[in-house]
């Protein structure tokens, strides 16, 4: 029930980042998060009171991993519940930059030339 284990007998297990829930890694809802270290008015007074050169001056961004439980993400509104129908397609959190928006979410009928 909403994994995607095929044929595997037994996945590890991860936390949930919000309430520490034991889930099973590839039940898990993930996402990737990358941020800022600082916000933009920290950020350009750091650059300005710095020592280095404004031009080669590069801030290092934190990069996160982040894995909820269905709950939490539903509660979060990382995902939203769907109905029946709905829940059959499958969706990116990156839409690529497609002419055809159906080809992209796999929504569009494919034509054979038989």
């Amino acid at each position: 029930n909403g994994r995607s284990k095929n044929n595997k007998g037994h996945s590890d297990t991860c936390r949930c980042i919000n309430c520490g829930r034991c889930v099973p890694k590839d039940k898990a809802i993930k996402r990737f998060q990358m941020r800022n270290m600082v916000d933009g008015s920290s950020r350009r007074d750091i650059k300005e009171n710095s020592a280095y050169d404004q031009q080669e001056f590069y801030m290092p961004k934190i990069y996160i991993k982040l894995s909820y439980c269905v709950s939490c993400a539903i509660h979060a509104r990382v995902v939203r519940v769907r109905s029946g129908d709905d829940r059959k397609i499958r969706y990116t959190t990156k839409i690529r930059n497609v002419k055809n928006k159906g080809s992209a979410t796999g929504n569009d009928k494919i034509v054979s030339a038989f």
